[in-house]
């Protein structure tokens, strides 16, 4: 789904500011209240805003460590084993992937024992041949959708 202009103003106004209320956007951007909700309201529709929940930072809750687990799957059994990846909770994200496996997990845990535990509970899991870990040391690049917005607003491919 293309954004317009007006899109990408409102989605820039709500990543600088993402406590703003619809009442507050509305002003900023010079439009009516209701102008601002049904665009929000398609937004979100079309899948282009999929949450307006706080972002969680593991380490806060406890679990500081981070790695990325390369799981590979048996031919055929991709799905069985995403469903199993969804009730291990220290998983956080799963996705389908190309390359050296088939799909790549982003996994937390309290400590380095942990995540052995994890690792282990991964690997006990029906489907999967193996696993490669790659433990974070630092975050470099923080998740961001502001850039990418920006530079459709100043491209014009919105």
């Amino acid at each position: 789904m293309a954004v317009d202009e007006f899109d990408t103003r409102i989605l820039r106004l709500l990543l600088e500011q993402p406590r703003t209320s619809v009442r507050e956007c509305a002003r900023v951007l010079g439009v009516a209240r209701g102008t601002l909700q049904a665009r929000l309201d398609r937004l979100e529709r079309d899948g282009v805003i999929t949450g307006s929940g706080p972002t969680l930072a593991p380490a806060a809750l406890g679990h500081p460590v981070l790695a990325f687990v390369h799981v590979e799957v048996v031919q055929g059994h991709l799905d069985e084993v995403g469903d199993a990846l969804s009730a291990v909770p220290e998983i956080v994200e799963a996705h389908s992937v190309t390359g050296g496996g088939d799909l790549l997990t982003r996994v937390v845990a309290r400590d380095n024992a942990h995540l052995e535990d994890v690792l282990q509970k991964l690997a006990g899991l029906p489907g999967v041949v193996r696993t490669r870990t790659q433990v974070a040391l630092r975050e470099r690049v923080p998740h961001r959708m502001l850039p990418l917005v920006k530079e459709l607003s100043r491209t014009g491919r919105a």
